[in-house]
Order: structure tokens, then C-alpha cells, then sequence
């Protein structure tokens, strides 16, 4: 018996009508350009004729048969079958370009079919590949499966008058509202910084970058519980150094304001114990994930993003820390730099491809601290690569009382924003509770600005 043929999914009647509307009216591509790409057209001949109508209303030729004709005169495949008769073939079986929309619809959908089958062999070749390991497999699985759901989504492109319409409502929302918190992206919590920065924009690239022992990690579960718990948005926490036991005895010990080593030792008072039921069932569940898994390469972290965003929702990731996550295949037997400049492109590249902002933990080089008084720079990053310029937001920790005991400024951590892609550069100050590893806004009026912007 022979084998079974099925054709893939597709409307040629339908593909036909949308370009026999779009050289009948020059005004129809405004309504299919931003929602039809040349390879939703099963017919490779009717992609070739619509790449070449989007080609002329990109570089705003107007759109007619004739300037059809003459983009096509040098496609050979169209000529054989006719050339201008047969463009003219096409526009002379629509008696209307009213309803291009719903045809552009069911030549879309067809295409949609047609790329998830392509998937799903993508997929089976991949995971026939014997140099590919299990976990690149899933993640080569995932991407494709949810760059597919992106594309699915119509998306038109926007003109500048409804772009001007949306942002000044924006504006003028920001200008009168009181609580200004959650109008420009997450907010920290932190009141001196999210004037600074004014935001944490969905698909920033932010890192937090300090000498060991300084409080990044303490520094980012703060920004977490407040992105949980006062904006009820969902944070997934990849933790490569600390495991999720030792996360949660912070995350608890703060809840109930008292050290994690009391609380892990049973040392509370009376009183706290008391309170650790009610302050324990305050914790919102469902908004803070942490992932412990001692895979830490790169791989696996992507993978382990996007699958929460797909089944729980992801609002911001936090990575701790950049230095610890590891490369497979060839870029494993690379330099150091050269992986640290993969990592932070990759985590970029993620941020956009899911939307969310995500910050990323890094350790500063011992160079800071040959320099007097040995606060830090961007030149400090250790094994910089790329981070600098992959980073939207680069944050800086530095606290004096760690290198000097007779400080005037105990407790006190300055947070120097040493780039901001989108504003200015600049200092806050936070204080640090050390046993309780929190930190608190000092004031309101603790800004300072450097002149410029960092670009």
C-alpha cells in the first residue's frame, strides 16, 4: 500500500483574493501588512508576489498593477506563468478589497498550522541528534513551541499619532497621580531608587553587582517581596549558590523581623514565636518561585523561565549569580570572557523574548579594593565580557563600615547606579540591617544626580 500524502494546511483561494484585493486597492496592505508574513502563503509563487507588495508599501511606493508588474519583472517563476495577465487574473477575481481582513485571517491561521507541524519536526530531528543532550532538546522544544504562540498573536504596526495619543495619557497619568509607583515598569520599594530609575521596564536587562558580603542577595529578596507582595506580580527567583531552604529562612527571618540565625537555631523570643503563625500565613503564596536545581547551565536556566511563564506566569526574574551559571557544547571549552559576554547576551535576549525585566547577581573584581576608599566602577565587573553593554541598569553596592570600623556611617550602603540607559547615573543611600539582611529606605530627599545620561 502506498504511503498516505496529507497537504499541508492551506487556502490557495484565500492567499489568491488577498493579493488580488491588494493590487485592486492600493489602501487594503495597511490592514494585512503587520499581520501576514510572505511565509504564511503556502503557494512559494503567491509568497514571492506578496513579498514584493510589502516591499513597495515599506519604502512607500504607491500600490497598483503596474507597480506590481514591475517589481515582479524579474521573478522568472512569475513570468512563466504569466506575468502581468496573470496579476491581472488575480485582481480581476475580487469584485471587492472590503473583506481582505477575513481572508488575510484564514491564510494566516493556515500558516500558523503549517509552522507548528514545522515545529514538531524541528523537534524530532533535534531530539534525534545524539550530540544533543536531553536538557538542550527540552529547551529547543520550549523556544520553538512559544516563539510559535508569539507569532500567533496578531501584531500591526503602530503609527506614531496613536503611539503620541497612548503616551500622552501616559504622561499626563504619571504627572497627576499621587502614588506614582507601578506607572513606569516594576518598582523597587526602595523610594530614593525608583525615583532614580523610575522603574524597572519589561525587557531590561538589570544587574546588581558588589563585592562578596555586601548584600546582593538580601538586596534582591527585598526588591522580590515587594514585586510579590505590594505589586501582586510573580517573581521567580534562580538561586545557583544558596539553596531554596536557606532562601526561605531570609525571606521569613524578614517577615517576622527577627535574624535567620535565631530562627534557625530556635533562639526567638516568646513573643515572636507567638507571631510566627500569623506572620508566616501573611506570606502570599503563589507570587515568589525558587528554584534551586543544581544544573546552573545556561540551558537550563532559560528553559526553567520560559516554562514558568507558561504555566504559573512570569513577571520578573532574579538570577544569583551571573558567575556561577555554565555553558554546554562548544561554548563551554571558550574563555572565561568570551562565556561571560554569551551569558549576558543570553539573558538579554531573554528578557526580551519573555517580556519581564530580569536582574542578574554578579561579583566585582578584588581591583575596587586597591583603591582608596575602594568604592566601585563599571571597569570592576569581573570577567566583564559584555555585561557592561548587554546591562540596561547597572547597580553598585558598596558599604563603608565593612572596611572601616570607626565609620561615621554605620549601617549606611550606598547604591551607585553606574549605568542607566534610559535616565541619569547616580547615588542612594539605604541602611542595612545586617542581622536581619534588609534593607530600608533612609529618606525621600536622598538622590543625588550626576549630570548626563548614560547611554
Amino acid at each position: 500500500m502506498a504511503p498516505l500524502v496529507t497537504t499541508p494546511p492551506h487556502s490557495v483561494e484565500a492567499e489568491r483574493t488577498v493579493l488580488g484585493a491588494l493590487i485592486l486597492d492600493p489602501d487594503a496592505i495597511t490592514q494585512v501588512a503587520g499581520v501576514l508574513e510572505p511565509n504564511d502563503f503556502y503557494d512559494p509563487v503567491l509568497a514571492n508576489i506578496y513579498a514584493a507588495i510589502r516591499g513597495l508599501y515599506e519604502l512607500g511606493t504607491p500600490i497598483d498593477f503596474l507597480t506590481v508588474t514591475q517589481a515582479l519583472n524579474d521573478n522568472k517563476k512569475i513570468q512563466e506563468i504569466g506575468g502581468s495577465a496573470f496579476l491581472a487574473e488575480l485582481a480581476g477575481a475580487v469584485p471587492t478589497a472590503s473583506h481582505v481582513a477575513v481572508y488575510a485571517k484564514i491564510v494566516r491561521e493556515k500558516g500558523v498550522k503549517r509552522h507548528a507541524a514545522k515545529v514538531g519536526r524541528q523537534i524530532e530531528q533535534i531530539a534525534s541528534d545524539s550530540e544533543k543532550s536531553a536538557d538542550e532538546v527540552i529547551e529547543s522544544a520550549e523556544q520553538g513551541i512559544l516563539q510559535l504562540s508569539r507569532q500567533s498573536t496578531d501584531s500591526k504596526p503602530v503609527d506614531l499619532i496613536e503611539l503620541r495619543d497612548e503616551r500622552y495619557e501616559h504622561y499626563t497619568a504619571i504627572y497627576q497621580a499621587e502614588d506614582k509607583e507601578g506607572l513606569c515598569g516594576l518598582t523597587t520599594g526602595f523610594v530614593d531608587l525608583d525615583t532614580l530609575l523610575t522603574g524597572m521596564p519589561a525587557g531590561d536587562l538589570l544587574v546588581i553587582a558588589a563585592r562578596p558580603s555586601m548584600g546582593k542577595t538580601a538586596f534582591a529578596l527585598n526588591i522580590a517581596k515587594h514585586v510579590a507582595d505590594s505589586l501582586d506580580k510573580s517573581v521567580m527567583i534562580c538561586s545557583l549558590e544558596m539553596s531554596k531552604e536557606q532562601l526561605a529562612d531570609r525571606i521569613f527571618a524578614g517577615a517576622l523581623e527577627v535574624t535567620t540565625h535565631d530562627l534557625k537555631k530556635g533562639l526567638l523570643k516568646e513573643a515572636d514565636f507567638k507571631r510566627m503563625g500569623s506572620v508566616f500565613d501573611g506570606v502570599k503564596g503563589g507570587r515568589i518561585y525558587v528554584d534551586d536545581d543544581p544544573d546552573t547551565s545556561l540551558v537550563n536556566l532559560r528553559s526553567k523561565a520560559r516554562r514558568q511563564q507558561i504555566e504559573h506566569g512570569l513577571d520578573l526574574l532574579i538570577v544569583d549569580y551571573l558567575q556561577l551559571i555554565e555553558l554546554t557544547g562548544k561554548a563551554a571549552g571558550e574563555n572565561r570572557v568570551q562565556q561571560m559576554s554569551q551569558i549576558s547576551r543570553n539573558l538579554k535576549k531573554l528578557a526580551r523574548e519573555l517580556s519581564v525585566p530580569v536582574i542578574a547577581l554578579s561579583q566585582l573584581s578584588r581591583a575596587c579594593e586597591l583603591r582608596a576608599p575602594p568604592v566601585p566602577i563599571l571597569a570592576d565587573l569581573r570577567e566583564s565580557g559584555s555585561i557592561e553593554q548587554d546591562a540596561d541598569t547597572v547597580l553598585m553596592l558598596y558599604r563603608e563600615d565593612y572596611y572601616r570600623d570607626e565609620s561615621d556611617r554605620p549601617g549606611i550602603t550606598d547604591v551607585y547606579v553606574r549605568k542607566h540607559r534610559q535616565g541619569p547615573t547616580g547615588r542612594i543611600e539605604l541602611h542595612f540591617n545586617r542581622s536581619r539582611m534588609s534593607y530600608e529606605s533612609i529618606s525621600k530627599r536622598g538622590v543625588e544626580l550626576r549630570e548626563g545620561v548614560a547611554v
